[in-house]
């Protein structure tokens, strides 16, 4: 079998499964470099019973693995200088929310958080455990441009000593781990067939790599929102790319009870000029989805993509409206959408810690609700501008 891959990751790659071993299954019993055994059959059990709670239900993820690039952009927003400290604070009033464990099953952190500690000086990954959150971590180290693909496609990178570093955060506490692949939809031929090859391998070597460490792989295959194609095209692209990952997976020997799905919803281009409705977008995800994720994955964490609060909430809830064959939880794993309120009523000042934390439990219990199929529209306080960021790639 013929493998085309980005040449900058041929050496990541070969330091899991030569290339003799490309599209054959993975023995748990199999050896790595320097003889020491995979570790994946002695973590199966607890990587069931970790995806299942994260994907138990009317719970969900919050997102808050910003890049300190990222979190600096966010914090500017408001007018906060993009210091440690402002760091700390933010994401400490996040993490001692009370009542967000009965909303929020894992929070997924960025290197630097895991290893942080509160003002009090309390471990961050002690205050979740607190809270009965599961702390998860970021592994991936970004996105760089993909050689031979379309001027726009990416892959992402940090296949090199993931074993290790997932043992380290695992160590640390954490418990899942999430690696952010990219596809963008073009009218002159992206996603390119070796895009949606590179993506998928390097999701299903990062899932391995990390369940043999103990970690629930989030496998994030995301469709950017940029362009001006409508639902039916998404939904054909979606599907090809859906396939490619689950087949990347089962070659390499992924446990899939101990795994989650966090995809994009199968929505529109942003500049699509067709009307489209909320019953529209969740038809064709769930239609999508059940014709390519296998029943044995617990739970579907969709990203919100750059929808707004509200319309995020919306349409996770009318997914959870009609009736499907799929067993899978659907649920989320939102950042901005589940942040914006917080993030807008905090405005860096102490004083308004209570205030960010009425906003953030009110859109963790929508999104709650939604999973659930019970959310009423307009029946929680909201940003309601759209949180889409052109070109939301690093």
């Amino acid at each position: 079998m013929k493998l085309v891959i980005a040449a900058a990751t041929v050496g990541a790659v070969a330091a899991f499964a030569p290339s003799s071993m490309m599209g054959t299954k993975l023995s748990a019993s199999a050896t790595r470099a320097g003889g020491v055994k995979m570790n994946l059959e002695q973590y199966k059990a607890e990587l069931a019973a970790t995806a299942k709670k994260i994907a138990s239900p009317g719970k969900g993820i919050l997102a808050v693995d910003e890049s300190t690039k990222t979190i600096g952009k966010r914090l500017a927003s408001i007018g906060i200088d993009n210091s440690e400290e402002a760091r700390q604070a933010y994401r400490g009033l996040l993490f001692t929310c009370p009542e967000i464990g009965n909303y929020i099953s894992g929070a997924i952190l960025y290197e630097e958080t895991l290893f942080q500690n509160h003002a009090d000086g309390t471990p961050f990954v002690d205050c979740l455990n607190k809270v009965g959150v599961i702390p998860g971590i970021k592994v991936d180290t970004g996105l760089v441009p993909l050689p031979g693909g379309h001027p726009v496609e990416t892959w992402c990178s940090g296949l090199d000593g993931l074993v290790e570093r997932a043992q380290k955060y695992y160590a640390q506490g954490a418990r899942f781990a999430k690696w952010r692949a990219v596809l963008q939809i073009t009218s002159d031929g992206a996603p390119s067939d070796l895009s949606i090859q590179e993506n998928a391998w390097g999701l299903a070597r990062y899932a391995r790599a990390v369940q043999e460490a103990g970690l629930v792989p989030i496998v994030e295959p995301e469709i950017l929102m940029d362009g001006d194609h409508n639902v039916a095209t998404t939904a054909a692209v979606q599907e090809k790319v859906l396939a490619a990952v689950y087949k990347a997976l089962s070659d390499n020997g992924v446990y899939l009870e101990g795994s989650l799905l966090k995809p994009s919803m199968t929505c529109p281009g942003a500049d699509c000029e067709e009307p489209v409705s909320s019953e529209q977008i969740a038809k064709a995800t769930v239609a999508t989805l059940e014709k390519t994720v296998p029943p044995a994955v617990p739970g579907i964490m969709f990203l919100s993509g750059g929808m707004s609060e509200e319309e995020a909430s919306i349409n996770l809830n009318t997914m959870n409206s009609f009736a499907r064959k799929g067993p899978w939880s659907l649920s989320f794993s939102y950042g901005r959408a589940l942040q914006q309120s917080c993030l807008k009523a905090w405005q860096g000042k102490p004083e308004n810690v209570g205030a960010a934390q009425a906003a953030l439990i009110a859109r963790a219990r929508a999104n709650s609700e939604a999973n659930q199929g019970k959310y009423v529209a307009g029946s929680q306080p909201s940003a309601d501008e759209t949180l889409f960021v052109k070109g939301y790639k690093y």
